[in-house]
């Protein structure tokens, strides 16, 4: 019995070595449950290693991933030159519509005067906010892909000339409506005409912009600058020129056939017909599909803001006291309507990018901010104002003096008027950029895109205040003279 103990005590120590030894060893889950089987032990539970990690895919590095480490002299360098070559631009318009006022059909359809601001101020409603909308969408990475590319310029080439062709028959509408009131009647030849005029231009300017502002975005894109900086300027320095040298020709042209009675309705009716066309293929896109159905609304109220600046300039564009009217317009509206389209477009960018619609980030969680946080504070869009704020004032000099060269005496550039001039300008911009701030925070809110909402607001308020100013700057020199000062 003894001898069978001791036995039974060696055999118990082996076992526990085995399975000892067992513990010890690698191997697999089904090795281990092997030796707990042969030692008619407890099964363990099986060590389970975990299944290898996938490699992270990586994000496509997106240009505005840099938006926050742009520095001012950056944003500076990358606005300069364009924000100079829109000035130019905006000076030849002025030069074209000071011109072009001694024309017979702008002496005898003064309502085309009334046309001016709103067709020009089709650059901030449509090819403006074309730019801002695929500026986000090729610094957001949704440009990469050829197809997808493909389908966004053809959906949007499509919507601008829908909105093109209604807002120009709009704006014609208006100006007649306008006209009626402050002449107390109505030609319906010349209403023709001015119907006609409108529709074409706005057609064939929306095109032409449209597809040069495709160009510069995929162009911007690939050369690694930032669309944001250079699209929009871009289509301020041609679409002033563009525009207004296509109204001056249509109109006159048109006029001269006017004895011609159905040629101008027959054109309006043809260009009217075409809309089912382009709404085809502007419903490609389901984001252009959306902007279809509900972004009429910014683009008809803008038309009709800059449609009182151009009763503004109607009225004051044959007084002596305001000579030179016609050749400061443009640049006044033009550049401010550039400038705060380029903040617009940023914070619109910056917005879809660090957050959501209906949520502002935090770095933006005021919904109401005062002036010093829009110009103060340090904030990228905060120092993009500064830096647009600074531009207006060597940015203006130098389109005075390009307007001195290219008229001679002609302008009316005085020291009392460059003050004033310049004083409106920067109070216009002052302005502009403090309500981008808030209207591209208030459409955030409310889920609507601030690329097709806020910029035709924005430009058509640059118009009406830049048209106003204007006109004070005017009234103010001439009290001055008065005085003998």
């Amino acid at each position: 019995m003894p001898g069978e103990e001791q036995q039974q005590t060696r055999q118990r120590k082996k076992n526990k070595k085995s399975r000892s030894k067992g513990k010890n060893l690698g191997g697999s889950p089904s090795a281990h449950l092997g030796r707990a089987l042969d030692g008619k032990d407890d099964l363990l539970p099986p060590v389970i290693q975990p299944p290898p990690r996938k490699p992270v895919e990586e994000r496509p590095k997106v240009s505005v991933a840099k938006v926050d480490e742009e520095s001012s002299i950056a944003i500076c360098l990358q606005v300069l030159f364009p924000y100079l070559l829109a000035g130019m631009g905006m000076v030849m318009a002025g030069m074209v519509l000071d011109n072009v006022q001694h024309w017979e059909v702008f002496k005898v359809i003064t309502e085309v005067f009334i046309l001016v601001p709103a067709l020009v101020g089709l650059k901030g409603n449509l090819e403006m906010t074309l730019a801002a909308r695929l500026s986000t969408a090729a610094n957001t990475g949704q440009m990469d892909d050829p197809d997808k590319q493909w389908t966004m310029v053809c959906s949007n080439l499509g919507l601008i000339q829908v909105q093109a062709t209604v807002v120009g028959f709009l704006a014609a509408v208006a100006a007649v409506c306008l006209g009626a009131v402050s002449r107390g009647t109505v030609e319906l030849d010349q209403a023709a005409v001015l119907c006609a005029s409108s529709i074409i231009t706005a057609f064939i300017a929306a095109l032409s912009l449209g597809l040069v502002m495709i160009g510069v975005i995929i162009g911007s894109r690939k050369v690694g600058i930032n669309p944001d900086n250079v699209a929009t300027p871009i289509a301020a320095s041609l679409g002033d020129l563009i525009t207004l040298s296509l109204l001056a020709g249509i109109s006159s042209t048109l006029y001269e056939y006017r004895d011609v009675w159905y040629l101008s309705p027959l054109l309006c009716v043809v260009f009217l017909a075409l809309i089912p066309l382009w709404v085809v293929v502007a419903r490609q896109s389901p984001q252009i599909r959306e902007v279809l159905r509900s972004g009429w609304q910014p683009v008809i109220v803008a038309m009709s803001i800059s449609s009182f600046g151009g009763l503004i300039l109607d009225k004051t564009v044959s007084d002596p006291n305001f000579q030179g009217m016609a050749v400061f317009t443009p640049v006044i509206n033009g550049v401010g309507g550039n400038l705060v389209a380029i903040q617009a477009s940023r914070i619109s960018t910056y917005l879809h990018f660090w957050s959501i619609p209906g949520v502002l980030p935090y770095k933006m969680r005021q919904h109401w901010p005062n002036p010093c946080i829009t110009f103060f504070s340090s904030g990228v869009n905060s120092r993009s104002a500064r830096v647009l704020l600074l531009l207006v004032v060597p940015g203006h000099l130098v389109f005075l003096y390009a307007i001195s060269l290219l008229q001679g005496g002609e302008a009316p550039i005085t020291v009392a008027f460059t003050i004033c001039y310049l004083c409106a300008a920067l109070l216009q911009v002052a302005i502009l950029l403090y309500v981008a701030d808030l209207i591209v925070r208030l459409m955030w809110r409310r889920s609507l895109d601030p690329d097709n909402f806020s910029i035709p607001y924005l430009t058509a308020l640059g118009d009406l205040l830049g048209t106003g100013f204007l006109a004070l700057c005017f009234r103010c020199v001439s009290l001055i003279q008065d005085l003998g000062l």
